[in-house]
């Protein structure tokens, strides 16, 4: 049997990203060979915890902002020598320093340790401007303790190649022992029922023939929501007299009662063209979310940064084509399945997305979204994700 451990800060899954990657990993992985383990700092008796089909051992809820907790080295110390591979999720926070300790103070050259950033050096975060004082910090602390954390483990795991290039840009010295690009996968979506049309019609309460693009993804600054209104606005109005042909724009997600989201919604209702043809239903989940993605006519994330996007995977896999920017890291595989559409996170660059969809013909529209389905089962399915961590991971020898 192989087991292992995946140390995170929490698998609570209102944080989405790392928590549902570590849930999808782990529990894929799992089988009459494998066994995966968890350990978090988060609350046991919290319903995520006690629901969940894999072992976590939920060391209790912290409330700083390193995450510390106390409990962790302790625990690590005691069982860490009993797994095979011990992964840490994550950057800069206690859990990935913790792991480091124990296992120099264990010296078990048996136990092989490593770090999947999930996007965490990406030079995006360094760069942004909204961002300066928390890029000194991580400057400092990568000089300090996390590029010793990097570069000692035996390999350092990313979701897709463009993520490993982008990776290499942002600190320094950042020489890892190995780099491997393991992947993350999406279960296949539920399939298509009436009910989910039905679910999601009424929570976003427009008319029901005419098409759309959908947006399905926080409200937030990071994912270019006011270029994608500025884009679709300048379509619009230079592409169609008839405006009942426009597809619809819905925006959903959470975020809209942020300062950003008031902007947004503001933009919306100053244009008349924008007030009559987008919508925001808010945060959709179960039916009505896969209602929305089996209904639209394309899927659309203008991000300024994304490292994998689950939403994007998740419209590949209902067949839905993707207009996305060449700042969401699994760009390149969707180029090259001939998906959908990518360009630049501009306002010239989303219209030319947007253009470029309209130009096609409903032949060439099926064919497009045949194309996003085999660029799921091909790179982004639990199986493609099972077969790809067992060859790079669980059966080589570090």
């Amino acid at each position: 049997m192989i087991n292992i451990l995946h140390v995170v800060n929490s698998m609570d899954p209102v944080l989405g990203g790392v928590s549902k990657a570590v849930d999808t990993i782990a529990t894929s992985l799992n089988s009459a060979v494998v066994n995966n383990d968890v350990v978090s700092s988060d609350d046991e008796e919290k319903d995520f915890i006690s629901s969940s089909n894999l072992n976590i051992y939920a060391l209790g809820k912290v409330n700083n902002s390193w995450s510390y907790n106390k409990l962790l080295v302790p625990w690590l110390l005691q069982n860490a020598h009993k797994y095979n591979y011990v992964i840490i999720h994550g950057l800069w926070l206690h859990n990935a320093y913790a792991v480091r300790k124990v296992l120099k103070k264990i010296n078990n050259k048996a136990v092989r340790f490593f770090v999947m950033p999930h996007g965490m050096l990406d030079p995006y975060f360094q760069s942004a401007k909204d961002r300066r004082l928390k890029s000194i910090r991580n400057w400092v602390y990568w000089k300090l303790v996390q590029g010793r954390i990097v570069n000692e483990a035996h390999g350092v795991l990313f979701t897709c190649e463009e993520e490993m290039i982008l990776a290499r840009q942002s600190f320094s010295p950042y020489y890892p022992r190995a780099e491997t690009v393991v992947g993350l996968g999406v279960e296949s979506p539920p399939i298509y029922k009436e009910s989910m049309g039905v679910s999601f019609f009424d929570a976003c309460d427009f008319p029901k023939k005419r098409p759309y693009f959908l947006f399905l993804s926080r409200i937030h600054e990071k994912k270019g929501v006011d270029i994608l209104l500025d884009a679709y606005e300048n379509v619009v109005t230079n592409k169609f007299q008839d405006r009942l042909k426009v597809p619809m724009l819905v925006i959903a997600g959470p975020g809209i009662e942020t300062n950003y989201g008031q902007s947004i919604l503001e933009r919306v209702n100053k244009s008349k063209l924008l007030k009559s043809n987008v919508f925001f239903p808010g945060m959709l989940s179960g039916e009505s979310k896969w209602g929305a993605f089996y209904n639209c006519e394309a899927f659309v994330l203008p991000s300024h940064q994304e490292n994998f996007g689950i939403a994007n995977v998740e419209a590949l896999a209902c067949k839905k084509a993707i207009l996305i920017s060449n700042k969401i890291n699994i760009h390149q595989e969707v180029n090259f399945s001939g998906a959908g559409f990518v360009s630049d996170d501009t306002v010239s660059g989303t219209e030319s997305n947007l253009e470029s969809w309209l130009a096609l013909s409903n032949d060439e529209k099926i064919k497009k979204e045949d194309k996003a389905f085999l660029c799921f089962k091909e790179y982004f399915s639990i199986p493609s994700m099972i077969s790809s961590w067992e060859g790079k991971v669980i059966n080589k020898r570090f």
